[in-house]
């Protein structure tokens, strides 16, 4: 006697891919790449890859960079609370933040959107994110890749990474092998917590019964899940016409640090040579408000605080003393809120991050150092 289930005929469908879901969700967002396209790049989607010509975009003898990079856990709490549609943006951010610190101007982006089912329009939001990035940073999204994949999430979930190459003409590239001592450390200010910590930021959120849709005690304007959702700022265009000067003078700028995991206490110290010390005084610019929420409900040790979050820091430009006034000047008519937060001193490669008492809630005077 057969087996009924050997006459079964079988379809990708029935398995949980959804081909024709797939082809829209192509169809529906070509026009969102569409209206990211810049000289070098058409940002038409639907081949197998995208062309991008470095001379197009000005460049003749260009050195190619690449990063990729995700927004880690912040992609489930915009899941959890159906906050889809600014969580592209982060993925753009982190990924164009650190290529711009390296001298090299972002040209070209792509992204890769995972799930269990395509539904509901969340792709859709998630990539009209990407797309805005994108616009932000002046780059060209010209492909990517959406994969439905029934078993590996649960309902609901998806996961993002992004993927961005940049160019910088060749001898330009910033390595921090102009950082001198007596440089002055200026910080422009984050967003947010922008794209790291937040595996703590939800333990805390559910250890502490957070009500997320409830204004926050800092900020009655604004629902806490805003505040935490903020999208990371994107440092790309303020920072362009320092690193890629078009009057063929050198750049100003000796060095940059994205400020992220690991916070300013281990990623300035990534971009200095052998024998200089970054010293960060916390007492150069305010406590965000939020910053001070997530350190209060925590009860989070200062020293913590300089290796887990921005601490209201999302980029540091390490530049010669004389060019302070007016390269903080400049920045602050592109629209970045600038501190001088530290300087550069002779000394074992790392960084100090100190304040007084009654800074970062501290009862005394503290001090956090990293070595490396």
């Amino acid at each position: 006697m057969s087996d009924d289930n050997s006459q079964q005929s079988y379809s990708y469908e029935q398995a949980g891919v959804s081909i024709a879901a797939g082809n829209a969700l192509v169809k529906a967002i070509a026009p969102l790449a569409r209206a990211t396209a810049r000289p070098g790049a058409d940002a038409d989607l639907g081949g197998f890859g995208g062309f991008f010509d470095p001379r197009a975009a000005g460049y003749t003898d260009p050195l190619l960079v690449a990063a990729n990079d995700g927004v880690g856990t912040k992609v489930k709490l915009a899941i959890d609370h159906d906050r889809h549609d600014q969580i592209g943006i982060d993925l753009v951010a982190m990924c164009v933040n650190d290529l711009i610190v390296q001298g090299a101007e972002p040209l070209l982006f792509l992204d890769y959107f995972a799930t269990g089912k395509l539904e509901n329009g969340v792709a859709e939001r998630v990539i009209a994110g990407i797309a805005e990035g994108c616009k932000i940073a002046g780059c060209a999204l010209i492909g990517g890749e959406t994969a439905e994949m029934p078993g590996m999430y649960a309902a609901g979930d998806y996961d993002l990474a992004g993927f961005c190459v940049g160019a910088v003409e060749r001898g330009e590239q910033l390595t921090g092998e102009a950082v001198q001592e007596g440089d002055v450390l200026l910080g422009l200010a984050s967003s947010g917590v922008h794209s790291n910590g937040y595996s703590l930021v939800r333990r805390l959120a559910a250890d502490k019964s957070w009500k997320l849709d409830r204004p926050a005690l800092f900020d009655q304007e604004t629902l806490l899940i805003d505040a935490l959702i903020a999208p990371t700022r994107i440092y790309v265009k303020s920072l362009l016409p320092f690193v890629r000067p078009q009057d063929a003078k050198p750049a100003r700028i000796h060095a940059l640090a994205h400020i992220t995991g690991g916070g300013l206490l281990e990623n300035i110290p990534r971009v200095l040579p052998k024998g200089l010390h970054a010293r960060i005084d916390a007492d150069a610019w305010a406590q965000p408000r939020l910053m001070a929420f997530l350190q209060a409900q925590g009860n989070i040790e200062p020293a913590e605080m300089a290796r887990t979050f921005n601490c209201g820091i999302g980029m540091v430009l390490a530049v010669a003393a004389d060019d302070v006034a007016a390269i903080k000047a400049e920045l602050e008519a592109a629209g970045e809120t600038v501190h001088v937060i530290g300087a550069i001193e002779a000394g074992e490669k790392g960084c100090t991050v100190q304040g007084s008492a009654d800074t970062w809630s501290a009862r005394e005077t503290w001090q956090a150092v990293h070595i490396g």
